[in-house]
C-alpha cells in the first residue's frame, strides 16, 4: 500500500497529498515532515546512522528519527508510529520543541528535501531494535557532545540535524 505525504503551500497550509515514493526528486514540493530526538533513561540522546540503502544521505549520522505524518494522523501519532517502525521502541513522552522549523537541502545525488518539519523531543525506557532498512547503527550520546558535533563538524551529520541541534540547544 502506498505511503502518502501532505503537500503544503508557502503558508504551511495543506493543499493536497502525494505518493511518498514519487515526491522526493530534484524538484520536491514543500511537504509536511517531523524530526524527533529521543532521550533515554540516563539522559543521553539517541543518534542514528541512516541505512546505506536510503535514497538520500545514506550512511549519514542524524537525529533519532524522521518521518512524514499520514494525511489523517496528528504529528504526535506520526512520531510514535515512525519511532516504533524504525527503532522498535515505545515512547513515554513526546514534546514539540521547534514548531516552525523548515529546511531545504540538496543531497549529493541531486534529490531535494523541502520540508516544513516540526521538531520533537521524546523519551523512552526501551533499548532500540532498529529496522536495518532505515538505520545502519545507533549510539546514545550526551547532549553537550551532540551540540559540539553540530558546531564543530556539521558536515558529518544530516543538514537538517546540523540546523536543528543549535536551535534546540538555544531553546533549552
Amino acid at each position: 500500500m502506498p505511503e502518502f505525504v501532505v503537500l503544503l503551500d508557502e503558508r504551511h497550509q495543506r493543499v493536497g497529498v502525494a505518493n511518498k515514493a514519487t515526491v522526493h526528486t530534484e524538484d520536491t514540493p514543500l511537504h509536511l515532515a517531523f524530526s524527533c530526538y529521543v532521550v533515554g533513561p540516563d539522559g543521553r540522546v539517541l543518534l542514528t546512522r541512516r541505512a546505506l540503502g536510503k535514497t538520500t544521505w545514506p550512511g549519514v549520522w542524524t537525529n533519532s528519527c524522521c518521518g512524514h505524518p499520514a494525511p489523517e494522523e496528528t504529528m504526535v501519532e506520526a512520531v510514535h508510529r515512525r519511532v516504533r517502525q524504525e527503532l522498535g521502541i515505545e515512547l513515554t513522552e513526546v514534546t514539540e520543541a521547534l514548531p516552525d522549523f523548515r529546511y531545504r537541502a540538496v543531497s549529493a545525488e541531486g534529490i531535494v528535501e523541502n520540508e516544513f518539519c516540526p521538531v520533537f523531543w521524546a523519551r523512552t525506557e526501551d533499548t532500540p531494535s532498529p529496522d536495518a532498512n532505515e538505520v545502519a547503527e545507533f549510539t546514545w550520546t550526551a547532549w553537550p557532545d551532540v551540540v559540539m558535533l553540530a558546531e564543530r563538524t556539521p558536515w558529518v551529520i544530516s543538514p537538517w540535524a546540523a540546523e536543528q541541534i543549535p536551535q534546540l540547544n538555544d531553546a533549552r
